[in-house]
């Protein structure tokens, strides 16, 4: 498989490491040095794009992949205010895209035992459902995008809460998420129902940023053979 990468941080070094080792070439790797070359890629030499960048560079990126015919997968979050936007010009372009918060396997395993979870707790008022987060310090968004889906989750399925703060609540509509930033930890997502009487609790700790890499990369070869907008649900192919 012919691999474009689109930003070249530590997720991106990861994804190449990772790829190469399944076999996969890179054939090329754009980054903010370079950005201005994304427009004269050759989408024929190109499988599939894995898009790892900033919130404000991510809607171009996708926007040119997309109108060169490339597929494209992102992981990139904060510039989710424009998806709708990227959705229809996907639509327009007959073009296959594939966004997801996380790439973890496991987190996305993860994201829809909460959906089930926040669904068996609805009828149970008694249980106020509360998350916490804890990234590397060189986590520039709060809350993660990773936090932000958990929490989207909760809010659809559970009755009791209608909106999300990053602090402590100020009414009980708001789920509250507390984020943490602590050295090197690659991710830990916890959420918590809590009633006078006890608490339910389900966690993911990832262990090593590689686990995204890898998803990715696991990702991005199952894209390469699809067509349309497609989500991690019809990947792992969830009810």
């Amino acid at each position: 498989m012919k691999i474009l990468l689109i930003g070249y941080g530590r997720m991106g070094q990861a994804i190449e490491r990772l790829a190469t080792e399944r076999g996969h070439q890179i054939v090329g790797k754009i980054d903010v040095q370079n950005m201005a070359e994304l427009s004269n890629v050759d989408a024929s030499e190109v499988d599939v794009a894995i898009e790892f960048t900033r919130p404000e560079s991510a809607f171009d990126n996708l926007k040119i992949c997309i109108e060169k015919g490339i597929k494209v997968i992102s992981g990139t979050t904060g510039w989710l205010d424009k998806f709708d936007e990227l959705v229809e010009l996907c639509k327009q372009n007959d073009g296959t895209f594939l966004y997801a918060s996380n790439y973890s396997l496991g987190v996305n395993l993860f994201f829809e035992l909460n959906r089930r979870l926040a669904r068996m707790m609805n009828p149970h008022k008694s249980y106020e459902p509360i998350m916490e987060e804890i990234h590397h310090t060189h986590k520039l968004d709060s809350p993660s995008g990773t936090a932000i889906t958990l929490a989207e989750g909760v809010i659809d399925n559970n009755d009791l809460k209608k909106s999300w703060v990053n602090e402590t609540k100020n009414n009980d509509e708001e789920l509250e998420i507390i984020s943490f930033r602590e050295g090197e930890v690659p991710g830990t997502h916890t959420v918590k129902y809590k009633s006078e009487m006890d608490e339910i609790e389900i966690k993911h700790t990832a262990h090593t940023r590689d686990s995204f890499a890898l998803g990715a990369v696991v990702v991005a070869e199952w894209v390469s053979n699809q067509k349309g907008i497609l989500t991690m649900q019809d990947f792992l192919q969830l009810d």
